[in-house]
């Protein structure tokens, strides 16, 4: 990769080699190609289940206000200023109008804090499986994702043989747990996990990514984090009604150590309540402007999720860093082609 210019020495440490190197690799290629089975797998599972597969915007007035310091970035759309998606969440609840079955394979640019360019598992620029489903349930969301992870480990197994040995991957491990239900944890309970193992985690917050490692390091098969508290994610999550102060939400972990997957959650969809989770987050009812109008007006209960593409190849292919799951890396702080 031809380096203009290094933010910080975190970054430095974690910066591919030249583009020609990188794109001339065995190890890239054969990433690429476990990739594009994992994505005609997932592709065709949702289909099978009765999915309409959507294109996703790339701009917009608004997006995802995101978490974790990550920043926007902004456009100039015609003397107005857009947003690059950092998420598709909202265009997701929106399509529910047209389809009651949903995803995207949706670009997202999210300008990570530069500490997080030596985590392996964080890009400025990657791809999500962005899946909705109107009148569903966390349930229901959760067993769409296990079904798109298990189906995709299944074929790349299947298809890939060759290409995961070439990049020594172990298989056993990817076919030990798949005829095994994921296991499930609340966030509080994770939380007393990590305190047990000596770990600080912040009860109110979202699972740090120390903490992610360290739960996944911990686990025989992906397993799923429920019931963030309210002021850890986005206004888009729907509160617990039986547990108030906690989300209707999820995480997918993946083990080995290779870390989050996934977020999902139930929808927020009432205007009255949404109005207030937004200003309980520090946002700006008046910035949505055509979203709150669809609100208003009334759109389907849902739940869905997201499906970090890149990192679910790092996985399943055992690769050391998400940058080696995708063909133009861009690491947090590192300017480049």
């Amino acid at each position: 990769m031809t380096t203009i210019q290094i933010a910080s020495d975190a970054a430095a440490a974690a910066v591919p080699p030249d583009l020609r190197t990188h794109l001339e690799a065995t190890r890239t290629r054969d990433a690429i190609a476990i990739q594009q089975a994992i994505l005609q797998a997932a592709r065709e599972y949702l289909a099978d289940q009765g999915f309409t597969e959507l294109l996703a915007p790339v701009i917009g007035p608004v997006t995802d206000p995101g978490a974790r310091g990550s920043k926007q970035v902004d456009i100039d759309y015609y003397g107005h200023r857009y947003k690059l998606m950092t998420s598709a969440i909202l265009y997701k609840q929106a399509s529910l109008l047209s389809f009651e079955k949903i995803f995207y394979l949706a670009p997202n640019v999210r300008l990570e804090p530069l500490e997080t360019a030596n985590t392996a598992r964080h890009l400025a620029e990657f791809h999500q499986l962005d899946v909705e489903i109107a009148g569903a349930s966390r349930d229901e969301a959760t067993a769409v994702a296990q079904g798109v992870v298990t189906h995709a480990v299944r074929r790349v197994l299947e298809r890939s043989k060759d290409r995961l040995e070439e990049l020594g991957r172990d298989r056993d491990a990817l076919a030990a747990w798949l005829d095994q239900p994921f296991d499930r944890i609340t966030h509080r309970a994770a939380v007393q996990r990590l305190h047990d193992l000596g770990h600080r985690q912040d009860p109110l917050a979202e699972i740090d990514w120390e903490g992610e490692r360290l739960l996944s390091a911990d686990a025989p098969r992906p397993f799923f984090v429920t019931d963030y508290p309210k002021g850890s994610r986005g206004f888009y999550d729907r509160e617990n009604a039986e547990d108030p102060g906690s989300l209707r939400n999820f995480d997918l972990i993946a083990p080995e150590g290779y870390g989050e997957l996934c977020s999902g959650s139930e929808r927020e969809y009432d205007y009255r309540r949404m109005i207030s989770r937004m200003r309980e987050t520090g946002e700006n009812p008046a910035k949505y402007g055509w979203y709150l109008d669809l609100v208003r007006g009334g759109i389907p209960a849902s739940a869905g999720f997201g499906i970090g593409v890149q990192r679910l190849t790092r996985w399943i292919a055992g690769l050391d860093a998400v940058w080696q799951a995708t063909m133009f890396p861009k690491l947090p702080g590192v300017v480049s082609a």
